[in-house]
């Protein structure tokens, strides 16, 4: 039951799909894909969460804040934990991206 949990899970990561930052100056070196919450993997929920976030000068993403989600508080803190890992070319800038968690 667990491994089939974990390997559900699994296959629910790789369905996960990005959109590209919404400022064309942001260029990605790095993108953490968020894990699918357990809990949402074994009820079958799926949604989506918007985000926005700030990158510094040197590329590190400073802030991250929700925009939207559906349904609300399933998805959240596994977007904004692997967006606070992504990595931009330095320069700095806003950026805002829509993560869909589907099964």
């Amino acid at each position: 039951m667990r491994r089939s949990l974990i390997s559900a899970a699994g296959i629910a990561v790789l369905a996960l799909s990005f959109a590209a930052p919404a400022s064309a100056d942001l260029k990605p070196t790095k993108r953490v894909e968020p894990q699918y919450p357990a809990e949402a993997a074994r009820s079958g929920t799926q949604g989506f969460v918007e985000v926005e976030f700030v990158v510094d000068e040197g590329g590190k993403v400073a802030s991250v804040s929700v925009v939207n989600a559906k349904p609300a508080r399933v998805f959240e803190q596994s977007a904004v934990r692997a967006v606070k890992q992504w990595e931009f070319a330095p320069g700095g800038g806003k950026g805002k991206v829509r993560l869909d968690f589907s099964l």
